[in-house]
């Protein structure tokens, strides 16, 4: 049960309006009383209503947007979609980049509900979630997409079927004969990186194929990662002869190991990456990759976002899981 105002202010033997003046930062407060009732606040692990008092007051017609990675397609795709929708229906954004930092993540959505959004569509990075479980109880819609919370609480959430998507990937490579798979995942706390690892270990075994535990390799979705992870994997296996990696970035930076290595994709190793749109056509071969429906996405966390908003705050717990496709090109040969 949460602390109240009252709570504070019977421990303190004071009164709830002066409790209140110092959670409001007000004047006209003893010095010694306002330290006094801050160190309560914090001892009783008071958190402000804030999500109250935005409902108390008109809307902002204001949606709050949380990402980990502004910079990877991914998400350029998904917040296109998502203000595609908003904006048609009178709403503006706010967007955050935490940077795959949770405590840049605490910090914008305390931000977010300072400024009194409406709700926010989240891809999470954090592994502590009480503020949003706060956030949920207290009625504030918000939508998840991506990566998903662990929390103790129904939500709504917006994503493909990860580990189908990975079993696409691999199946192609098996297909095409091949038999040492590498891969390059993300971090297996976070549901994307797990998910895909998943699909991967399920495509082998349904091919009668033995996981290799020396060909797995854990990244964290940026490219310097699939450097490194490349390295590895390269150094440690000398029967690799196809790779999958799972996310845009990673892939960029296992190319670079490749070919400081002297190989050539995919006479020496075939590749297969995730969301690589290489609308220009620069890198050589061409790479055959997993592609979400990036927009979609977004649109259907717009629209999903836009129904919870005429509910007044309703809590649901609705998945929608939208398909992968993979697109084929030069890298894997065949």
């Amino acid at each position: 049960m949460s602390t109240t105002l009252k709570d504070v202010a019977e421990k303190l033997n004071i009164s709830v309006s002066t409790v209140s003046r110092v959670v409001n930062n007000k004047k006209y407060v003893n010095p010694k009383t306002r330290e006094k009732v801050l160190k309560a606040l914090e001892e009783m692990n008071y958190t402000p209503n804030q999500v109250a008092r935005s409902l108390k007051k008109r809307a902002t017609n204001t949606i709050g947007i949380i990402v980990p990675d502004i910079s990877e397609d991914f998400f350029a795709h998904v917040i296109k979609g998502i203000d595609e929708i908003l904006s048609n229906n009178g709403y503006s954004i706010i967007l955050c980049d935490t940077d795959e930092k949770p405590e840049k993540e605490e910090l914008y959505l305390n931000l977010l509900i300072e400024k009194q959004v409406d709700g926010i569509i989240l891809a999470t990075v954090s592994k502590k979630h009480l503020t949003l479980q706060k956030l949920l109880e207290k009625g504030l819609p918000i939508i998840f997409i991506d990566n998903l919370p662990n929390i103790k609480i129904g939500y709504d959430s917006v994503m493909i079927d990860n580990s189908k998507a990975s079993s696409l990937a691999v199946e192609h490579l098996i297909k095409l004969g091949h038999r040492n798979i590498g891969i390059i995942t993300g971090k297996q706390d976070e549901t994307t990186g797990y998910e895909r690892l998943l699909g991967y270990k399920k495509a082998l075994q349904d091919n009668n194929i033995e996981v290799n535990e020396n060909f797995i390799t854990i990244g964290d979705f940026k490219e310097n990662s699939g450097y490194d992870n490349m390295k590895i994997l390269l150094e440690k296996n000398k029967s690799l002869t196809a790779v999958y990696v799972v996310s845009s970035k990673m892939t960029y930076g296992a190319i670079k190991a490749i070919m400081e290595k002297g190989l050539e994709i995919p006479k020496d190793i075939a590749l297969v990456g995730f969301d690589v749109h290489d609308p220009s056509g620069l890198i050589t071969p061409s790479i055959t990759t997993i592609i979400q429906p990036e927009e979609n996405i977004g649109e259907v966390a717009a629209e999903l976002m836009l129904k919870r908003l005429k509910e007044n705050g309703e809590r649901h717990n609705q998945k929608i899981i939208l398909e992968p496709d993979i697109l084929i090109r030069d890298s894997c040969g065949g």
